[in-house]
């Protein structure tokens, strides 16, 4: 037994065997600065080789028989890592079968020296608080339950069950139905309802003393909502709005969010507005944490060990015992099974919405026929109507001038000599190039019959601005997309092409809303195409104006039906259901293994005996490797996943250098790689 202080260190490693912690003696000259939280440097297998790491505890004792190395150094004398941010990120990892300095990356920022000796001068200098002022007290800003709320937050929130104030003052959990349509700020701005909503129920928390968390999407949410809190803080008089709000996002440099991530491990309780790694922010006495639109798929974490949002919210709000809320126009099945087990409460408007939705294909044109074309009659009629009173906006599903082409002589397929992906026209004029490797088919020739000529056999957002510039002489056309960024357009007439997910918001709404391929949408192969294309449809609605028609083209059925009565979340629960039947996500967890066979059959012998387990494949991947996706219950998920990090851990500590597999060409493939709860099966 070693006594002294000793610090229990976090090394900073993405190596899955060394997650764990590492006793370390501290030196006379470090003692008093070593405390949890601060970054150090630690000597590892060699006195000459150091590296970084956090203190996670500091304790008398360490329960290791021999000598214990020094720890080197204290990089910084600032705890960046708080106890609630540890524990938080310590049960994602375990649950996701990770490892905690994954997550550590995107919750705690890297270190900026010029920022970090700024913001420790001012603590030195004893400056005020920048949210001291005549509206806060020592506990945070003045207020109470009953005057956290004005007359105007009181009238805009009674649309909704009063249960939504006093439940998240009491750490309730909601489902929150978003009302479409727009809202008109004092400044002028035009912002989404939802945007207003959520704005005023976290302005209400932070009144009451207490922080609150929102996490987004994309920037288009995040630059909304921001907007709408500070009309809501600047309404209530309390203060300046910029000592409230902490904005945490990825469009901000290292040092602008080294300086915000700093700002929040004060005393004052603030309004943390963000993307996905907004949930690991610090907070001071977190009142509430509110996630816009779950289903989106930037919700998803690319990074290992691959946790999702709506995930980390859960945690967080169970371990903080504050009130969460995840709202949005269409219901995720993830959100609908929480639903189910009456874990979160609904908090559906009083009186449903009811936009004006049109099913083309129940529609007939002029002539007595069923609509069939890609812009149906009905769809040119309503368009031609509104562009002379205001904007219209149509949506297309993909990018580009003919995103696919075909041989212009025996229609196949368009492929790229290189890489085999498929050609696409960006503008109209242009070279074609591979969507994949982005290689110019400068000279191409079909493989299948010589031919070089092209055949554009799909319309992209710039085509059909092109097609409907002619459509509608006079009108303005305006393209929204990847390559061309709109957030806004004026009420003055015009088309507005958009991709989903980047139409722009419009001054008063839009006077109607045209919805293209989605039969083209509904071809994607993914477990998740059905509900994600009804958020891509509802959340293009909930721009139009009060009573402006929205066409569906070419689509009936039970996503017809959910869109054109507002019932987002009857068909949430049909899906659900459907999916319990066959033990698909999320009515079961999953875990995805993908690496060499040998490697693949040992993980999934491992756990196959757990109660309530099965594992289907495993399959050949193109790259040479296997893949196979292993089924297990809510209540085995700590089973599974501690198992499945073991053989994780083994597999590293047998292979330390990835090796190339037998007949594989190109990159090698991952030896091992493990994901739970993948949100897009295919």
């Amino acid at each position: 037994m070693v006594t002294g202080p000793v610090a229990r260190v976090l090394l900073d490693s993405a190596l899955p065997q060394l997650d764990h912690l590492f006793d370390y003696a501290i030196p006379h000259s470090l003692v008093g600065r070593v405390r949890p939280g601060v970054r150090v440097r630690v000597p590892f297998r060699s006195a000459a080789r150091s590296v970084g790491g956090y203190v996670i505890e500091v304790t008398d004792t360490a329960d290791f028989s021999g000598e214990l190395s020094l720890l080197s150094d204290v990089v910084s004398d600032i705890p960046v890592l708080t106890p609630e941010i540890w524990a938080l990120t310590r049960t994602l990892a375990d649950r996701a079968a990770g490892s905690v300095g994954d997550i550590l990356r995107l919750a705690i920022p890297p270190r900026q020296v010029r920022v970090e000796k700024q913001y420790l001068a001012a603590i030195d200098a004893d400056l005020p608080s920048e949210v001291s002022d005549s509206t806060t007290g020592p506990d945070g800003p003045a207020g109470s339950e009953s005057d956290a709320y004005s007359a105007d937050d009181i009238r805009l929130l009674s649309r909704y069950d009063p249960e939504i104030l006093t439940g998240l003052a009491s750490a309730h959990r909601f489902a929150l139905g978003a009302i479409p349509g727009p809202q008109r700020l004092p400044s002028g701005e035009w912002v989404g309802d939802w945007a207003l909503t959520l704005a005023t129920l976290a302005v209400g928390t932070y009144h009451e003393g207490r922080s609150v968390i929102i996490a987004l999407p994309d920037y288009r949410d995040l630059d909304q909502i921001f907007s709408a809190l500070q009309a809501v803080l600047d309404s209530h008089r309390a203060g300046s709005s910029e000592a409230a709000l902490v904005r945490v996002d990825a469009k901000q440099t290292n040092a602008e969010r080294y300086r915000s991530f700093l700002r929040l491990l004060g005393d004052e309780p603030r309004i943390i507005v963000g993307n996905r790694s907004a949930v690991y922010a610090p907070a001071s006495r977190l009142g509430a944490i509110f996630v816009w639109d779950d289903g989106d798929s930037l919700h998803e974490e690319p990074l290992s060990p691959y946790v999702h949002t709506r995930d980390a919210a859960l945690v967080r709000a169970e371990q903080a015992g504050c009130g969460l809320v995840f709202a949005a126009h269409t219901r995720s099945t993830e959100v609908q099974r929480l639903v189910d087990i009456a874990w979160l409460r609904e908090a559906q408007p009083l009186r449903r919405p009811e936009p004006r939705v049109i099913l083309s294909s129940l529609s007939t044109d002029q002539e007595g026929g069923m609509s069939s074309a890609r812009i149906p009659t009905i769809a040119w009629l309503k368009a031609k109507e509104a562009a002379a009173v205001g904007p219209v906006l149509i949506q297309v599903a993909r990018p580009g001038y003919s995103p696919v082409l075909a041989c212009g002589n025996c229609r196949e397929a368009a492929r790229c000599h290189t890489c085999q992906g498929p050609l696409g026209v960006r503008r109209a004029g242009e070279t074609p190039r591979c969507a994949w490797c982005g290689t110019l088919a400068r000279h191409w020739a079909c493989r299948n019959c010589g031919s070089s000529s092209f055949r554009l056999i799909s319309s992209g957002s710039g085509r059909t601005a092109e097609e409907l510039e002619k459509a509608f002489p006079g009108v303005r056309v305006l393209v929204s997309d990847s390559e061309t960024i709109r957030q806004s357009v004026d009420s003055r007439p015009s088309i507005v092409v958009a991709t989903r997910g980047a139409e722009p918001t419009a001054a008063g709404g839009y006077a109607a809303v045209i919805l293209l391929d989605g039969e083209r949408m509904l071809g994607r192969e993914s477990l998740r195409t059905g509900e994600d294309c009804l958020r891509w449809w509802s959340n293009a609605v909930a721009l139009a104006r009060p009573g402006a028609p929205c066409v569906l083209v070419g689509v009936t059925g039970p996503l017809g039906s959910a869109l054109s009565g507002w019932r987002q979340p009857d068909y949430a629960r049909a899906e659900l259901a459907d999916r319990r039947e066959l033990r698909f996500p999320p009515s079961v967890r999953i875990a995805t293994i993908t690496g060499s066979r040998e490697a693949v059959e040992a993980a999934v012998d491992s756990v196959i005996g757990i109660a309530g387990v099965d594992a289907l494949g495993p399959t050949s991947e193109a790259d040479g490797s296997a893949r196979s996706i292993i089924r297990f219950g809510y209540r085995n998920g700590e089973a599974v996943a501690s198992t499945l990090r073991a053989q994780l851990v083994a597999t590293a500590i047998k292979n330390r250098r990835p090796r190339k597999m037998p007949g594989s060409q190109g990159a090698t493939p991952p030896l091992f790689r493990l994901k739970l709860d993948d949100a897009d099966i295919r």
